[in-house]
């Protein structure tokens, strides 16, 4: 009933657009606020994820670790969620970087959020935040990433990074890196974002051979898996 109320809510608010294209099993892994789904059997110990837009709620990565023995490289460069994660005992095979993705190898701007005990910073300001000055911090591609960083491959990439997804699904697209399976939350009606934004970004994953397991009850969180 929980469920059913949950994409209710979602279809009437206008955040439901899209059902699962494919049937795959998976689990999920993590809180119910901060896990994702991962396709059953598709990890191992030798298995890369890529975890971008970290907050204060890691139950996704820690998760990951534990159940497959994998290495997962987190990513987040807001001042409060490198503050959090200072303060945290961190597995060794988690490692964390003070670095954003986006479409381009520079500095971007994070607005703050509106309320001050929210962590999440956004590509564009939301409500209420036109007198909160925006801060600056390193982004780059994630081809970029993976040379810096000498990261082999992507078996799993995570995007929680609150509209800036959208510009860096369109730099992946037209590069040459194809992560296995992308767990991605769109951010159409906040920040200003329209439901176009992200019908198109589904339809150019899926132009690019991405099928979608997987769309939560709330409608912004999808999982994608390569289908080629």
């Amino acid at each position: 009933m929980k469920k059913l109320l949950r994409r209710l809510k979602a279809r009437f608010s206008g955040r439901l657009i899209h059902k699962p294209a494919v049937s795959f099993s998976y689990q999920y892994y993590g809180t119910d606020y901060g896990g994702w789904p991962v396709i059953a059997s598709s990890l191992n110990e030798d298995s890369i994820v890529l975890s971008f837009g970290l907050g204060t709620d890691i139950s996704f990565d820690l998760a990951v670790i534990t159940a497959f023995g994998c290495r997962v490289i987190g990513f987040d460069p807001t001042p409060r969620s490198i503050d959090w994660l200072s303060r945290q005992t961190l597995p060794q095979k988690f490692q964390f970087h003070q670095i954003g993705i986006a479409a381009t190898d520079d500095e971007a701007e994070f607005f703050p959020p509106a309320d001050g005990e929210h962590v999440s910073f956004s590509s564009q300001p939301s409500a209420g935040t036109a007198s909160l000055m925006p801060i600056k911090a390193p982004v780059r591609r994630l081809s970029t990433l993976l040379d810096e960083l000498e990261i082999p491959r992507v078996d799993v990439l995570k995007m929680d990074i609150e509209g800036f997804e959208y510009d860096v699904i369109e730099d992946i697209l037209a590069g040459t890196v194809r992560p296995r399976q992308l767990l991605i939350e769109f951010h159409h009606t906040m920040y200003g974002i329209g439901r176009d934004k992200t019908e198109r970004a589904f339809q150019q994953l899926k132009a690019w051979g991405y099928d979608c397991f997987y769309v939560s009850d709330v409608g912004l969180e999808y999982g994608f898996v390569l289908n080629r």
